[in-house]
């Protein structure tokens, strides 16, 4: 009997992922608003896979580091990424730190059961518009600056490139501004950057799909289904 442990901050996605699992035939099946209680279950259950959001009351940073905490004790059970993040960045960070599979909230209902069902058996996910520009950011890992940026670092940067001020960017991260604008010199620093202009001009260059991304989900036929 498979056990999976879905980890969301959104009742709506964690009832949305039982149903579908239960349809897939899985029945103990565990839910989690938080990474703290997701871990508990965790090790409490032993879940022969995982489904993971990476923003569960806060930014990307905490699922990250919970992926990353995760892999510490267990180097094998199948984690899905579960995620609203498209940005290539993020995505290469989540499969460096361990995920088995990565797909968009915005993916159907039969992507989901096939991630699932790939990642179960012990093969790797990638939702299809994310594969080109995962393999191109990796082609180009070694030229690209942002490589030596930290998770919070590449956080606050993305909030800067989006032309949030400090102030916003620290209630965002739940840190004090002196936070941000220490980490922003820093930033600069790492990047040889003489002004916040040139930060994002050299950002811009380096951080794929600034300009978002959607237009592809009103493509999808009406006939298919949504979690």
């Amino acid at each position: 009997m498979t056990t999976v442990l879905v980890i969301d901050d959104h009742p709506i996605v964690l009832q949305g992922c039982e149903r579908v699992l239960k349809e897939m035939g899985v029945e103990n099946i565990h839910l989690s608003p938080t990474f703290s209680e997701g871990f508990r279950l965790y090790r409490k259950h032993r879940p022969d896979v995982i489904v993971l959001d990476l923003a569960v009351h806060s930014d990307a940073i905490s699922g990250l580091s919970f992926l990353r905490r995760l892999r510490t004790h267990d180097k094998q059970t199948p984690v899905l990424v579960f995620s609203m993040y498209d940005d290539a960045m993020i995505v290469n960070r989540a499969i460096r730190l361990g995920a088995t599979g990565y797909m968009l909230k915005n993916s159907w209902q039969s992507e989901f059961c096939d991630a699932f069902d790939m990642i179960r058996s012990g093969r790797h996910y990638i939702s299809h518009e994310l594969a080109s520009e995962i393999a191109f950011l990796n082609q180009q890992d070694d030229e690209n600056p942002l490589r030596d940026l930290s998770l919070r670092e590449l956080s606050v940067l993305r909030l800067i490139v989006e032309g949030k001020p400090y102030g916003e960017i620290a209630q965002t991260l739940n840190v004090s501004y002196k936070t941000i604008a220490n980490t922003a010199s820093h930033i600069k620093s790492k990047l040889d950057a003489q002004s916040l202009i040139e930060l994002v001009q050299i950002a811009a260059q380096h951080l794929p799909d600034l300009g978002g991304r959607g237009a592809g989900a009103s493509r999808k036929s009406s006939s298919q289904q949504r979690l």
